[in-house]
Order: structure tokens, then C-alpha cells, then sequence
């Protein structure tokens, strides 16, 4: 219990830390936010309106505040009409807790406030609409990165020094050389044009289309191949070389050799004992692998079209839509942390020996 009241709060200190300097950060860029969201359609009256509804004409701490109190799911907010407050219009659901005076506590999910360039669209909605879209790219490719890489470290570690230790080390040495948009294109070009006839694939597609006749949207699996292959290149190539040195590590310790005295087969004791305890590197690895392709997808997304957070935050940068790029920075950030406790869990699993303080 106490390990995980300490990981809340050391949750809770670094989302605050994300949130100040991602606020700060955006906030100080050249631009006018009202300007962007009226976009050719300002005039001074309406210019001065969207300040005041959203705040941009006060200062930039006041900002601040205004900004914590909308991400906070314990808020307060003002009954005065030049006072902004995103329940203002009625339009976002909250349970009204308490009324002192003017000011009403309210219970809701944090507010991401509004896109500026998809009018009255949340954030929220634009980022559940894409970031399905990624996890399923990043679990795909942390799967073939985890099964692959498991196999050919075995393999590796059971035939060290052998040609085929040296050729799967070549290919994973590479594997991490190569940046993923390069391998993106490459993977495009190659077997989505090049190959196209034999592989049936497309150089760019989203998990979801609509049909020829445009009146419905369908599932395309095969659009996910290329980019989860291309995403799961790096993590196959560290899961590999983690594995391999690990397992060769374990198989020197004595309680692998007194398996091997007491006959047990070489299978049964990668299965039973040497597998199982050179997987903490790994997991370590993966965890952190997945958490950076929610946010490293973004070139492979694009490359290939798919419709995903790394995807809608290029078109947000184009824009300079900025609650979008804040909001997908902090909704990455919350999962870092959520994985990252995860992970801990998993290590007791893995290791009776780990114990949580």
C-alpha cells in the first residue's frame, strides 16, 4: 500500500511538471490563440469575444491556473459572467458537488479544452478518435518485437559465437541503425509498390476505410503489417541483443548447472528456470518501447496514412493547433507513468525476490 500511495504522488508531481512546462512552453510561442481559432474570419468584436470565453485575456499565470483548474478533476468555478469557466455554456457534463458564494465545486474528467482549427470539437474527442488507432499499431508492434526477439535471443544465446549468432546480431545491429521513417519509405516503396502484385499491400492505409462506394467504414488488417513491422524494427533488435546477454548470463548461474546435473533437458530447462529470469531486462525494455512508440509513431504514422495520435499530432504542429499538441502530450505522459507502474507489478511476477517499498 505504501509503494503505490508513493508512485501516486511521485504520478501526481511529474504530470504536474509535464503540465507546467508544456503550458509554459506553448504559451510563449508568437501567435495569437484567438487569431488562430477565427482563423480568416476575425474581426476586433469577435476577437475580443473568444478571449474572454476562453481566457487569453487575462494573464499568462491567471492562464495557468485557468488551465490546472480545467485539467483537475476537483474544480471550482465562478457564477460570474466575465469569469471563464468551461461550464459556462452548458455544453461539458460535471457533478456539481457544493456552491459557496459565487463559486461551485464540481466533479468531472479532466478538460482538454477545444481544438482550434476543428470548431467546437474537443480534445478529448479528437484524441479518442486516433489514439485506438495507435495503441493497436503499438501493441502489434511490440508483439512481433516481443516474440521475435525472444526467439532469435534464444537462439542466439543457445548457438553463441556461431554463424548464426553473428548473422542475427548483424540484422539487429542494423535494425537499431536504421530510423524508422527511413525504414518506413523503404518498407513502402518496396512491398507496397515494388512487391504490391505478390503481397496484396498498400503503401499508405488507416486501420478503418470507407468502402468503394464511400457509405460505410470497414476494418483493413492488412494496412497494420508494414507500419507494425516497421515500428517493431528497434525494439526486435534491443529485445534480441537484452535476451541473448541475459540468458547467457543465467545459464552461468549454479542453479542452472545442478538442472543440467540432475539430467534435465536442455528444453526443460530454458523453459522452467533460464527463460523466466532473463525476461526482467526485457520487460524492462518493452515497457519502456511501448510508452515511446505512442509517441514515436508519429513518422511512421504519417508515411504510411495511418490515422493515428502520432498522425493528428503533425497535423496539429501544421496548424499550431495547440490544445491538440498539449493534450496528446499530456495524455502520453499519463500513460508513461501508468506503464511504468505497471512494470513493477510485473517484476514481482517475474521475480519473487523484487520486493515493493
Amino acid at each position: 500500500m505504501n509503494y503505490l500511495i508513493n508512485k501516486i504522488a511521485y504520478a501526481i508531481l511529474t504530470l504536474f511538471g509535464v503540465v507546467t512546462v508544456i503550458f509554459f512552453l506553448f504559451n510563449v510561442l508568437p501567435g495569437d490563440p484567438a487569431q488562430m481559432m477565427l482563423g480568416q474570419n476575425e474581426d476586433s468584436e469577435q476577437l475580443a469575444i473568444v478571449k474572454q470565453k476562453y481566457g487569453f485575456d487575462k494573464p499568462l499565470g491567471t492562464q495557468y491556473l485557468y488551465y490546472l483548474n480545467d485539467l483537475s478533476p476537483l474544480s471550482f468555478h465562478s457564477k460570474e459572467k466575465d469569469d471563464y469557466t468551461f461550464l459556462r455554456e452548458g455544453k461539458y457534463t460535471a457533478s456539481k458537488l457544493f456552491t459557496i458564494g459565487n463559486t461551485t465545486t464540481v466533479l468531472k474528467f479532466p478538460y482538454l479544452r477545444e481544438s482550434f482549427t476543428k470548431q467546437g470539437k474537443k480534445v478529448s474527442q479528437v484524441l479518442g478518435e486516433t489514439l485506438p488507432n495507435t495503441f493497436v499499431l503499438a501493441v502489434s508492434a511490440i508483439v512481433i518485437a516481443m516474440i521475435l526477439g525472444v526467439i532469435l535471443g534464444i537462439v542466439s544465446a543457445l548457438y553463441k559465437d556461431q554463424w548464426i549468432d553473428k548473422t542475427i546480431q548483424i540484422f539487429s545491429t542494423l535494425g537499431m541503425s536504421v530510423p524508422s521513417f527511413f525504414s518506413a519509405i523503404l518498407f513502402a516503396w518496396f512491398f507496397g509498390f515494388v512487391l504490391h502484385e505478390y503481397t496484396n499491400l498498400e503503401m499508405t492505409g488507416s486501420l478503418y476505410e470507407l468502402d468503394d462506394f464511400g457509405e460505410a467504414m470497414h476494418i483493413k488488417w492488412k494496412n497494420l503489417i508494414l507500419p507494425a513491422v516497421v515500428l517493431g524494427i528497434r525494439p526486435l533488435a534491443v529485445v534480441i541483443q537484452l535476451m541473448r546477454n541475459s540468458l547467457l548470463e543465467v545459464f552461468n548461474q549454479d542453479y542452472i548447472r545442478t538442472a543440467r546435473a540432475k539430467g534435465l533437458s536442455e528444453f526443460q530447462i530454458i523453459k522452467k528456470h533460464a527463460v523466466k529470469n532473463a525476461l526482467n531486462p526485457v520487460v524492462t525494455a518493452i515497457s519502456g518501447w511501448f510508452a515511446s512508440m505512442l509517441a514515436g509513431a508519429v513518422f511512421v504514422e504519417y508515411i504510411f496514412g495511418w490515422n493515428g495520435l502520432g498522425k493528428e499530432i503533425v497535423n496539429a504542429l501544421n496548424t499550431l493547433d495547440l490544445p491538440v499538441i498539449m493534450g496528446a502530450v499530456l495524455v502520453i505522459a499519463v500513460l508513461f507513468v501508468i506503464i511504468n507502474i505497471f512494470v513493477d507489478l510485473i517484476y514481482v511476477w517475474l521475480d519473487p525476490k523484487v520486493k515493493l517499498k
